[in-house]
């Protein structure tokens, strides 16, 4: 069909349609300043851009542009390896991290390669997601043998972003009103990941995306993309997908399911984290990849993940008679090893949602 495998193929009403739509688009914040009233005015843009969007753009981050370039330069050696060499390092069913290139999301396969690697090398997660399975099993990155410089510049990178991170994350705790350390120590012993995202020339753009349509687990997502662009989210307003303009050097930031729960939690896919800690307050936007045929593009996101032992749940401060809880507790460690597995292959059943975990109340 289109002369591209069925399982590409998207459901017709999931298909990228030409866009007319002329728009601003998300919040572009200026990062680039000090003092008291300048941190709180930063706090307050990030805030009403989580109420509205559930994503925004961050310019003057303090992430190195040379080590940016550096990374997306290693990125683009190992993709241009034969897939025998790539296969090297391939993801199997006992290690989750390395490359693969058969990811679904929606039970229909992305068009794109991918390597994961870990933020925190070993990093420990539960041995299954069965509550009464108490061991605690053990990770470690696999890594290419080439290009010989790839472990060194990924490990150096994801120091780098990982201090962005921690940095918008206080930010954010302070835009709901909170302390700054407030959500910090959910961090302690981080679960997140780095990915180096390749999409190829698509031969038929109009029946396959790169990533289907989906919300971001965890707690925040922090995305370079290059100026290819095909990252589209859906406005809340009407449903439009809206497409974001690449913004050189600019860090594309969105709200995750487990701020939205405190935010509000709606799993599709690695649903997030601050929507639940954010009891909706924030929003977990829907979004999605478009590719084209003519262009190949790349992207780095970095998934900002708690603690496995962390409980995930509204925050305390922010639930009261008015605003009760809107989600039940759940831990993020059992949650995320039981998605784990399903973001790689075809399932039987509709992937697990956080809206599992809402309140009968809120439903």
């Amino acid at each position: 069909m289109g002369g591209i495998d069925q399982a590409f193929v998207q459901e017709p009403e999931q298909r990228p349609k030409p866009s007319t739509i002329e728009v601003d688009g998300i919040p572009v914040i200026d990062m680039s300043v000090s003092g008291t009233g300048g941190i709180e005015k930063l706090a307050s843009e990030i805030g009403n851009a989580c109420r509205k969007w559930g994503f925004f753009q961050v310019i003057n981050h303090g992430v190195p542009l040379e080590l940016r370039q550096r990374v997306e330069k290693v990125a683009k050696a190992f993709f241009d390896l034969p897939i025998e060499e790539k296969g090297k390092a391939k993801r199997d069913d006992l290690n989750f991290t390395g490359y693969h290139d058969e990811e679904h999301t929606k039970n229909v396969r992305d068009w794109k390669e991918v390597f994961d690697m870990l933020i925190e090398d070993p990093t420990f997660l539960p041995a299954s997601p069965d509550p009464d399975d108490e061991e605690i099993r053990t990770y470690s990155n696999k890594w290419p043998e080439n290009p010989p410089e790839f472990r060194e510049t990924c490990q150096e990178y994801c120091r780098e972003v990982e201090k962005l991170a921690f940095k918008l994350l206080e930010l954010i705790s302070l835009s709901l009103g909170l302390p700054a350390n407030r959500l910090s120590d959910f961090f302690k012993h981080q679960t997140g990941m780095l990915r180096l995202n390749y999409y190829p020339p698509c031969p038929s753009p109009a029946l396959a995306l790169g990533v289907g349509r989906h919300r971001d687990g965890g707690a925040l997502t922090v995305l370079a993309q290059d100026d290819v662009g095909g990252l589209q989210i859906r406005r809340q307003s009407d449903g439009e997908w809206i497409p974001i303009k690449p913004i050189p050097n600019a860090y594309i930031i969105n709200i995750a399911d487990a701020l939205q729960a405190n935010l509000k939690i709606i799993l599709l896919k690695r649903d997030g984290i601050l929507q639940v800690w954010s009891n909706d307050l924030y929003v977990s936007a829907e979004h999605r990849v478009v590719v084209n045929s003519e262009k190949e593009r790349f992207s780095i996101p970095l998934f900002f993940f708690p603690s496995h032992y962390v409980k995930v749940k509204p925050l305390e401060e922010l639930v009261n008679e008015q605003n009760p809880a809107k989600y039940k507790e759940y831990s993020w460690g059992k949650y995320y090893i039981n998605r784990t597995g399903s973001n790689y292959k075809k399932l039987e059943a509709e992937n697990l949602q956080i809206d599992h975990f809402k309140t009968p109340e809120s439903e």
